[in-house]
């Protein structure tokens, strides 16, 4: 399977409708980044008329998650992988166009040999940051993957 933005697109449409309807969509996706935006509206806002913390979890989820799937297909090995924790920091009101960026693809690497190698499974932590428009940080979410063979 070949890695783009709109392959991931259509994988959210099919598999993950909640986030593809709230309007989250990868923009780019490479070794070492990915980047998804969401649109703040009223079909994914608050009661206080900002975006709900579920979609930017859903959208900061996803540039991790994307990186961790292209690994591991990269990898040609059966590896399950799976959410064991996050933490979260709302900063701002997420208004806007809210764009997530997750630099860590390179974390990855090491945890996929090692699984493969070890057959033990790995943990790894990777952080998402999102900023409105204007470049202001609204949040930081870190999530915790577990991968192990299947």
């Amino acid at each position: 399977m070949e890695f783009s933005p709109s392959k991931f697109n259509s994988f959210l449409f099919f598999k993950l409708p909640s986030a593809f309807w709230c309007g989250v969509r990868v923009k780019t996706l490479s070794e070492q980044q990915c980047v998804v935006t969401v649109k703040h509206r009223w079909l994914n806002q608050n009661p206080f008329k900002s975006m709900y913390f579920a979609v930017q979890a859903m959208a900061a989820e996803l540039t991790t998650g994307a990186l961790v799937i292209m690994k591991i297909k990269k990898s040609g090995k059966n590896i399950s992988m799976l959410v064991a924790n996050n933490t979260s920091n709302f900063s701002k009101k997420a208004t806007g166009r809210i764009t997530f960026t997750c630099n860590d693809g390179h974390l990855i690497d090491d945890a996929v040999v090692k699984t493969i190698t070890t057959g033990e499974g790995q943990t790894i932590w990777m952080k998402s940051i999102g900023v409105n428009e204007k470049g202001e940080q609204v949040s930081e979410l870190n999530f915790e993957w577990s991968i192990k063979l299947k």
